[in-house]
């Protein structure tokens, strides 16, 4: 049921499935190395081993698995079930290998298995067909071969067979170099040595010095084939277990033991060639059951195969499950137990063990045992090589695109290279015990996802997920995935951990450079269940201090060709999230959807492109708005799923916007600011966000300055320890500034700083920098008179945009110069003096236009009460403050060029200017510069102030980042 089932493009003439799997199955093991299970391991644990193999055989394929589970799991399960299939091909040629010589000498089974299957693979290359011709020769002697062994069995009762087998004490020797098994014999009342005695004493002489052993303990001749009513079912009831080297020896028969077993090596007695336990026995069993696939994954000739394969494949573990068992309780119940843990014969003169129970002949098991092994071997020679074709067709897996391609026909010439060099290093092992642990090892995983393929497309109710086989339950599926996993370890935990690292070292590799396939997997929707479940359970807890991580709302702009204006805005999110937390990356598209349908899925494929190449681990939208801000507002009210929202919105200050030709750009701004806040989710404002730095900057030395006026939950002191995380800004070290007046204890706030960097587990240098009050400079009143100017001509003179920008480009000409005039002097006409100066702490991070709500620093706590905004300056004069500012009358304006400008602006720009001085003195050098984000007025006539405020407190440094807090603390000294 592999590829070829549904795609149809194995073209060439294939096997019956009836014809293959009695050949896969009845095969090697059966002939070679059931009996010494038999005798190993004893009849009840022989059983449970059969049990526990046919239990996991129960179906599936590449083609299942990479439709079910993905093409990361299907390509990795199939590349383990083609080496599978590949070494089974080894298993068998060493089979006939073994079945061919009388010494299975390591050497020459390397040298008759390469012959072997050089020439196979001839036959193979030469046309598939000839193996469909042989397939029916091959299946012939397999059911004679079954039939010869029950006959066998039949015939034991009546007269058992005449195999008898010597042993010495209980040790039970070989026969092939001696024919009587006596030590001595009297011929015409002479005494003469047998060759027996020549073997144990090294002469003919009777008054030679013989073996200790040979010399106590007699030589019993008994039968080895006893017959079914003889009762040596009961001496082979349980297992005998032995290291590798221990003698075969018969159970209560009666021995003198010897101090000195030296120099048994060099006697012909029967050991163990390998240590033998269990496990072992499982791994060398389980590939005899694994043909029962052989017919479902090549049955691209079957007229009905989603009728035929299922009922097929369970007859298929129906009849040779049965046949497993009787024949593990019939070579219990009428062999000699010595005789079933020879491996290899010996003491039957080097017969195959179940070939002595056969009737009429033993030559029918040979030439059976000889013509199954060769017909699996060819199988698995043809059905390994189109199945690492049909996975290269796929191309799931790039490199191994060229095994694809064959002969004209189809044949898959270049797969069948491959597949022989894979089996030559099986055959160079030179062992059938040692090969058949591995090919185990790749059918149990392939059988283990299978199963797992099954139970997760029925629990998810998959709409496509409608088995015509009726009596199936998940339950089944799930019992056969524990099962194989267990047998896994059970056999070779090391191999399985060696397989287990191939198949995802495959995944990973197909998860990484694989093709790009939709197949509609199980685990896809198994994710969908997954994701959905989580949803639920975020959305009932809200989210803890100790969890918050900035998840970000990414809100990017585009150029007139749909393309990222700004890249590094997106690598700064890497930078930042190094892949952990919700990233949505968004834009908006001014319009309607019908019109720009197309624009939008280009600007999202754009914007995609542009996330993979900086890396940025998220999602993508791009939304048509009829215009551009209500489009950014619905994406803050609306982006994320049910628990899975953002908390902060990253966006780039807009460089341009008193160059631009309409007051659009910067309105938009601060109306998202507005919505942020209102929406309780912190704001991200980069300047001059391309100048960041890239992702594959290393920025050796500097530092990541923290401006800390306002304490905005714990953001500021997060942010810059999250970028550190990344190898980008991992040098960089991390420094804190807060702003004292004269008459604060600098000394002590710093001690309480350190202190509270301590608690949090953040290594940072802390600064404490003294802000003196002075009086205002003629720069402040000059910065602040042009500003207003400029608002009052725009409000009371309708120009057109041409003459509007001219004229500001005027009057900005003539501040400047008047400035530089004015540079070094103080403004004489200034008469209040102490009047205008304020404490620099008091910075307003709300600005509001008139000067009652100017003065409310805690704009932020009013609007979200369960949260707090603290302050680095005292409370008391935070009112003496606002109290001193509520006195202050407002200054209408009277002439339009010869205006005083209004003194709260004054004393606003008045801080910026000072603080800016402060900032850029201190950290002008520095990779980073974070800042407190003042709030916008709540009244909308003084946006225009509020932007010139920002650029003055950002004069002068590379690259800021404006941080507003969301008013919940996001930090916490608790672990």
């Amino acid at each position: 049921m592999y590829h070829n089932l549904t795609h149809g493009n194995i073209t060439s003439p294939l096997p019956r499935p009836s014809a293959l799997a009695p050949l896969n199955i009845l095969g090697v093991i059966l002939f070679l190395r059931l009996t010494w299970i038999v005798g190993t391991a004893g009849i009840m644990e022989s059983f449970a081993i059969v049990v526990m193999c046919c239990t996991c055989v129960t179906g599936g394929s590449y083609y299942m698995i990479s439709r079910s589970l993905g093409p990361e799991f299907g390509g990795a399960v199939g590349l383990c079930f083609y080496l599978g299939t590949t070494f089974a091909g080894s298993m068998y040629i060493l089979g006939t290998i073994e079945i061919l010589l009388t010494e299975a000498m390591l050497n020459n089974m390397r040298v008759y298995g390469t012959c072997c299957l050089a020439l196979m693979a001839l036959v193979v290359f030469v046309g598939v067909k000839y193996v469909n011709k042989l397939a029916l020769v091959f299946l012939a002697c397999v059911v004679l071969s079954i039939m010869a062994i029950y006959a066998g069995v039949i015939k034991t009762i009546i007269e058992p067979p005449d195999y008898p087998i010597c042993l010495l004490g209980n040790r039970s020797l070989q026969n092939h170099n001696f024919e009587k098994c006596m030590k001595t014999e009297v011929i015409k009342n002479v005494t003469y040595t047998t060759e027996l005695w020549k073997l144990f004493c090294g002469s003919p002489h009777l008054n030679a010095t013989c073996d200790e052993y040979f010399t106590l303990n007699n030589v019993t001749e008994i039968q080895g084939i006893p017959g079914l009513l003889s009762g040596v079912i009961k001496d082979n009831m349980w297992g005998d277990y032995g290291p590798s080297g221990m003698l075969v020896e018969k159970k209560n028969q009666l021995s003198v033991p010897v101090q000195d077993n030296s120099r048994d090596i060099y006697k012909p007695y029967i050991f163990n060639d390998i240590s033998t336990f269990f496990t072992l026995l499982v791994g060398i069993y389980f590939p005899s059951v694994t043909g029962i696939m052989a017919g479902s994954n090549r049955s691209g000739d079957l007229r009905d195969a989603q009728r035929s394969i299922p009922i097929g494949t369970i007859l298929a573990i129906a009849t040779t499950s049965f046949i497993y068992m009787t024949c593990v309780v019939l070579f219990g119940a009428c062999i000699e137990g010595v005789v079933l843990r020879d491996k290899f014969g010996d003491s039957v003169k080097k017969n195959l063990v179940i070939g002595t129970l056969a009737w009429p002949s033993p030559w029918v098991i040979v030439i059976g045992s000889f013509f199954s092994c060769c017909g699996a071997g060819l199988q698995s020679l043809t059905g390994a090589p189109r199945l690492l074709q049909a996975i290269a067709r796929d191309g799931i897996v790039p490199f191994l695109q060229v095994f694809g391609h064959g002969k004209a026909n189809g044949e898959p010439t270049w797969a069948l290279l491959m597949t022989v060099g894979i089996c030559e290093i099986g055959i160079l092992i030179a062992s059938l015990d040692a090969v058949a642990p591995i090919l185990s090892m790749f059918f149990l995983m392939c059988y283990l996802f299978v199963n797992l393929a099954c139970a997760v497309q029925t629990l998810l109710r998959t709409p496509n997920w409608r088995p015509r086989f009726k009596f199936y339950h998940w339950t089944l599926s799930f019992l056969g995935m524990s099962l194989c996993l267990s047998l896994m370890f059970i056999s070779s935990w090391y191999y399985a951990l060696v397989a287990m690292s191939i198949a995802g070292c495959i995944y990973k590799y197909i998860e990484y450079r694989g093709a790009e396939k939709e197949w509609g997997d199980g685990i896809r929707g198994l994710s969908l269940n997954a994701a959905r479940y989580a949803l639920i359970r975020l959305e009932e807890v809200p989210t803890h201090t100790k969890n918050w991580r900035p998840q970000l709302l990414v809100l990017l702009k585009l150029d007139s060709d749909l393309g990222v204006k700004h890249p590094r805005l997106l690598s700064f999110t890497t930078q930042l999230k190094a892949g952990k937390g919700l990233t949505i990356v968004s834009s908006v598209l001014e319009g309607t959807y019908m019109t720009l349908r197309a624009e939008a899925k280009s600007a999202e494929q754009n914007v995609k492109s542009v996330m993979h190449a900086e890396r940025t681990k998220g999602f993508c939208h791009v939304v048509v708005s009829s215009n551009l801000r209500d489009g950014f507002s619905h994406l803050i009210q609306s982006a994320g799923l049910g628990g899975m929202k953002h908390n902060a919105v990253l966006m780039a200050w807009p460089g341009g916007w008193k160059q631009a030709e309409d007051s659009y750009p910067w309105k938009n701004f601060i109306e998202t600011v507005r919505e942020t806040t209102s929406a309780h989710q912190a704001l991200l404002v980069a300047k001059n966000i391309d100048k960041f730095p890239c992702n594959q900057d290393r920025l050796g030395e500097g530092t990541i300055d923290v401006w800390w006026i306002v304490h905005d939950g714990g953001l500021l002191m997060l942010l810059p320890f999250l970028l550190r995380q990344h190898k980008v800004w991992r040098k960089c070290k991390m420094r804190i500034f807060t702003v004292a007046q004269m008459d604060d204890n600098s000394i002590q706030m710093k001690k309480d700083l350190q202190m509270f960097l301590y608690h949090l587990r953040l290594n940072a240098v802390v600064e404490v920098v003294e802000m003196h009050d002075s009086d205002i400079a003629a720069f402040t009143y000059e910065k602040t008179l042009v500003m207003e100017q400029r608002s009052q001509m725009l409000k009371q003179m309708q120009l057109s945009r041409t003459e509007r920008e001219r004229e500001i480009q005027s009057i900005t000409d003539d501040s400047r110069n008047s400035i530089e005039k004015r540079k070094s002097s103080v403004v004489e006409t200034l008469q209040a003096s102490n009047t205008l100066q304020v404490p620099s702490l008091s910075i307003s991070m709300d600005i509001q236009e008139d000067e009652e709500s100017h003065a409310n620093l805690s704009d932020t706590a009013t609007a979200m009460p369960d949260h707090h905004v603290h302050m680095t300056w005292t409370k008391d004069k935070l009112i003496a403050e606002r109290n001193r500012k509520r006195g202050e009358p407002t200054v209408g304006v009277k002439d339009l060029f010869n205006m005083k400008p209004n003194q709260s602006n004054v004393r606003r720009m008045h801080t910026a200017v000072k603080l800016n001085e402060v900032v850029v003195n201190k950290s002008q050098g520095a990779q980073l510069v974070l800042l407190n984000m003042p709030g916008p007025p709540k009244n909308k006539g003084g946006d225009e102030n509020y932007m010139e405020f920002l650029e003055v407190l950002m004069d002068g440094l590379d690259r800021v980042l404006l941080v507003r807090g969301g008013g919940r603390e996001v930090i916490t000294i608790y672990s």
